[in-house]
Formats: C-alpha cells, structure tokens, sequence
C-alpha cells in the first residue's frame, strides 16, 4: 500500500538584522532600512541648497550658461531648469520622481522634491525622498541691461499718422499685440504723432517695417548715422532711423479724390466715404455703392485728405427715409457693394427740432437706418459756377 504525501508549501523566513537585531525579509546587505540608512546615504554629494537667478524686469530666469527663458511658478519649464542646476550631481543616482512643494510666491524659495534610487551594499537597492531648497536670486538680464544703460539703441522704427483722430493707429496698436511684435523693443516713446519703437538690432526694426507695410497702407524711408569706428578690426557701428508714415486716413472719414484718381477708379465720384483701413483704403460712393480700394502706392502718387474732422459732426434725426428701388444708381463704371442698401432720408437736427429746417441726403446705410434713428453727420454746401 502506497500512501500519497501532500505537497509541501515552501515559505520564505525572515532573518535578524544584523545591526539591530529585528527580524526583516532577507536582502542582499543583511540589514534593515533604518539601519542601512545609517551606513550609507545615496543623497551624499546632491546639494541640498541652489541658486537660481531672475530677473525681475522681465520676469525670466537664467538657464546656464548664458540662456534666458520665461517660465510660470511650479511649471514643468521651471522644474526642468530646476533639475539642469544638479544635473552632474544626479548622475549617480537614479531619479524616480520629481516635483515642487508650495512655497510662498513671495518668499524667493523654490522647494523641489525628489525621489532617488541608488544600489548599495551587496547589490541592495536603496530609495530615499529628500527636498531641495532654490534660493531665488535678482540679476539683471543682458537685454533689461541695455534698457537701463540709454542711448544702446541700435535701431529706431518712427511711426507717424498726421490726423487729430488715429482710429487706424489704434487697429494697428492692436495687431502688433496680437502678433507679439513688441516683445524685441527695448522701448517704447509716445510722442506727438505716433510712438517710437526702439530695438537692440536693425533685423528687429526691418521686421516691425515689413510689417507694417503689409497691413496698412504707408510708406517709408531709412537712414544710419555712425557711431563709431575701430581702424584696426575695420568694424563700424551704426544707429539706423526707419521713419513710417501712415495715411492721414482713418475709419468713415470723409474724402475729395481727385478727378485723375477717381476717373482711374471707374468714374467714382470725388466724394467718398472711408469704410475702413487695412493693407489697402476701402471707398464707398454714398450715392452710387460704388466702392473701391486705394493702396499706398496709388495713395502717394495722388495725395488726399479729409474733409471733415469727427469733433465737426453734428448730431440728426432721420425723419423719414425709404430705399431707392429702380433708381439710377449713378454712371460709375466700378463695382458695387452688395452689402449696402441706397436710399434716400430727410433728416433733421437735434439742436433745430423747433424750426422747419430739414435736409435731403442720400445714404448707403439704407438697412440700417430707420425713423427715429439718431446719426451723426455733415452739413455740406455746394456753390455752383458759371
């Protein structure tokens, strides 16, 4: 008779510490954490206190050796740079995991936590947290530096727009934030005219130039002064002037072209309106829809102006206006926009609602108007010769 034995599970024993004496699961070193934390420290030579430097002008730290970037509070950027710093002293361990510990945005500290891995003794792996403390530093960045030290300039963009009310430098203000274009300029002057856009190199200026040329009509001109001269590198230093000069154009103002450019234009009438400014100047005939587009080189070569300044506008009540349905729309040869209505509108002054006086007008606002409506306006006259 055979008897069948069970099999026997095989379980792994513990063995005391040779240190302390606990009983622990067998490792390679034969030791218990705590102990083997006292023999050895796998964070021995990672400093545990760093310098970073910032610059408060602009708000960007320094990436060794001579690199400056932007980073947020607590953002992988700022962690990366945070690591770069002990970079050569975390090559003997291994790096598990990284992170930032709140610390007060005020209190110049950056506190990074890490968890490492090192192999110790007789093989015996070893994992071990430890926080280190970034010191915040103030030291001024080589670009806020040539901002302090004046007259660095190496180059100036002069924008100016001859008229009492910039509504196209005010749409241009907005695309040059837009497109971040400011962010090479060591400065910025407001003066009378326009603004003053100063840089540290001309490629920076040429730049800002292009792009102006390409989003409203203007025209430009450059001229360098020099600086100084070394005779035995035969190297020269310039200050380089790029003057812009916009159209003195804006939004809805009132224009008289003249006969040669509006004969040019599809026998457009003389008197326009300005519907609005981009790379080109957009016309309107109130009394025809005729439009048209002027660019800045067509504008230089026939030169004109305004009528009418805004603080000239005078305030109306449309009395009663109706579309001009199958009526001539004018002999202009140019398109027509389609998204204006003609019609015509007897309309009043606010300051004479107690006199009879009212004027007839055509308007290209026919689906926008109605009686009641109040519409700002001019007051032309026009004298007949014999």
């Amino acid at each position: 008779m055979e008897y069948m034995k069970e099999p026997s599970t095989v379980s792994q024993g513990n063995i005391l510490c040779c240190q302390c004496g606990i009983a622990i699961p067998p490792n390679p070193a034969n030791m218990c954490v705590a102990c083997l934390r006292t023999q050895v420290d796998i964070t021995e030579g990672i400093p545990k206190q760093v310098i970073v430097h910032f610059c408060k002008q602009c708000g960007r730290y320094l990436q060794p050796p001579g690199t400056w970037i932007q980073c947020a509070l607590e953002s992988r950027e700022l962690l990366t740079l945070c690591l770069k710093k002990i970079k050569a002293s975390l090559s003997k361990v291994r790096l598990i995991e990284a992170g930032f510990v709140w610390t007060e945005p005020h209190s110049k500290r950056l506190k990074v936590k890490l968890t490492v891995q090192k192999e110790v003794i007789n093989g015996a792996v070893l994992q071990q947290i430890f926080i280190i403390e970034y010191v915040v530093q103030s030291q001024m960045c080589d670009d806020c530096h040539r901002v302090e030290a004046k007259d660095f300039w190496k180059a100036v963009v002069q924008i100016r727009q001859k008229t009492l009310h910039k509504k196209t430098f005010y749409y241009l203000e907005q695309l040059i934030l837009k497109h971040r274009l400011h962010q090479n300029t060591l400065r910025i002057k407001e003066i009378h005219d326009g603004l003053d856009f100063y840089y540290a190199s001309k490629q920076h200026a040429q730049k800002m130039v292009d792009f102006l040329q390409c989003t409203v009509p203007c025209r430009s001109k450059s001229s360098q002064r020099l600086i100084s001269h070394d005779i035995h590198s035969n190297t020269y230093n310039y200050k380089s002037t790029f003057s812009v000069e916009i159209v003195p154009v804006c939004k809805d103002n009132v224009v008289c072209l003249s006969s040669k450019l509006a004969q040019s234009l599809g026998n457009m009438s003389q008197i326009c309106i300005c519907l609005r400014i981009t790379s080109a100047i957009h016309l309107i005939d109130p009394n025809t829809l005729q439009i048209a587009e002027v660019d800045g080189n067509t504008y230089w070569r026939h030169p004109f102006n305004s009528l009418f300044q805004p603080k000239q506008l005078e305030e109306f009540i449309v009395m009663d206006i109706s579309k001009a349905h199958g009526r001539k729309q004018g002999a202009g040869a140019g398109m027509k926009s389609n998204k204006h209505t003609l019609a015509e509108a007897w309309v009043q002054k606010t300051s004479e609602l107690n006199t009879n006086t009212q004027y007839f007008c055509r308007t290209h606002l026919g689906h926008l108007l109605n009686p009641g409506d109040l519409v700002l306006g001019f007051v032309m006259l026009y004298s007949a010769s014999g």
